[in-house]
């Protein structure tokens, strides 16, 4: 379960009061809505088959995969599924071994996504080890997945960009700067990263 619309409130509303300009544009573009995904393989599954592709792409490769192994596709099938048949779906060669990846890892109970460690970036390491997982996909699915509080993806350009137009900065802040400036926000810099989002493409700001 990711952050609740009070989490995003209370944790934005705390570091307003660190950096009061976050006060006005609040009151300008209001409180994002939350950004919620299950937690559990399926999601990260999802994440992998959407890589590069369009919504709409992703939307139906995924659909052919529930027609195929079932809505719960559970990962022994889905590593016991042929190389054509999920070619069929949609799977190019190098997903399928991102797929097997994330399911061989699974089923062997390396990665137990339901006692993830409690350190984020121990959490993001473990996560990781996913072939197709990088760092970016780790942090969204703890964010929005395990509504982890302080996880802030500073390598997301939307982030970079809504962050320079939330502290009025003449130019998008790279990523160690976009780091660096969210220091002081701790540890409630998970609510900033979605209120930055919310602010990447608002006409209000």
């Amino acid at each position: 379960m990711g952050l609740s619309a009070e989490a995003i409130r209370d944790g934005l509303n705390h570091i307003a009061k660190i950096t009061p300009v976050l006060s006005g544009v609040i009151d300008r573009v209001g409180y994002p809505a939350p950004r919620i995904r299950a937690t559990g393989y399926r999601t990260l599954l999802r994440t992998i088959v959407g890589q590069q592709v369009s919504v709409s792409a992703a939307s139906s490769v995924w659909n052919k995969l529930e027609a195929l192994l079932g809505e719960d596709m559970p990962p022994q099938d889905l590593l016991d599924a042929e190389f054509d048949a999920l070619r069929g779906c949609g799977l190019s060669r190098q997903k399928q071994g991102y797929v097997r990846s994330l399911c061989e890892l699974v089923v062997s109970g390396e990665l137990d996504l339901d006692s993830l460690p409690a350190d984020d970036e121990e959490a993001i390491a473990e996560l990781v080890r996913i072939k197709g997982i990088g760092r970016w996909s780790a942090e969204i699915y703890l964010l929005f997945a395990e509504g982890r509080p302080d996880i802030w993806p500073a390598g997301d350009l939307a982030v970079q960009v809504g962050l320079g137009k939330l502290l009025g900065l003449a130019e998008r802040p790279t990523e160690k700067e976009t780091r660096v400036l969210a220091e002081v926000w701790r540890p409630h810099r998970g609510a900033a990263a979605i209120f930055t989002w919310h602010c990447y493409n608002n006409p209000a700001m």
